[in-house]
């Protein structure tokens, strides 16, 4: 029963690191915001958040340069507090998708970005406002 026990810990031990390896991929980039905003990766594209009351706007990377939103659309959600509030992304130039409206933002305000991108899967985006 040790023995088993034992063999079973190891080949745990073994098996989670490759696993943990999988999830890595090498970054030729920096995910630093250019706009001013609040970034983070999904699907291994940066989506960069720039938040005003009027709009909100999301600049698009892939690997560092600006990745094209033509035809693209996409869904906030707006959680502030008690209240939710729903807005749709367009495109807004070349590589940035915005919505305008009035924004009811602060710290702690969470945002999720459901984006639909030309021939990719829809993607989801979370971020968290600082103060």
């Amino acid at each position: 029963m040790k023995l088993q026990a034992l063999c079973i810990a190891a080949a745990l031990a073994l098996v989670g690191p490759a696993f943990a390896a999988e999830d890595k991929h090498e970054h030729a980039h920096e995910h630093k915001p250019l706009h001013g905003g609040i970034v983070v990766e999904a699907s291994h594209i940066d989506f960069e958040l720039v938040a005003r009351a009027d709009v909100i706007t999301l600049h698009v990377r892939d690997h560092g340069k600006p990745t094209p939103v033509k035809g693209g659309s996409g869904k906030l959600t707006l959680l502030s507090g008690a209240t939710k509030s729903e807005a749709a992304l367009a495109p807004a130039g070349d590589s940035s998708l915005e919505a305008r409206g009035a924004f009811t933002l602060g710290a702690g305000t969470k945002i999720v970005a459901t984006v639909q991108l030309p021939g990719r899967k829809p993607i989801n985006v979370r971020f968290a406002l600082k103060g």
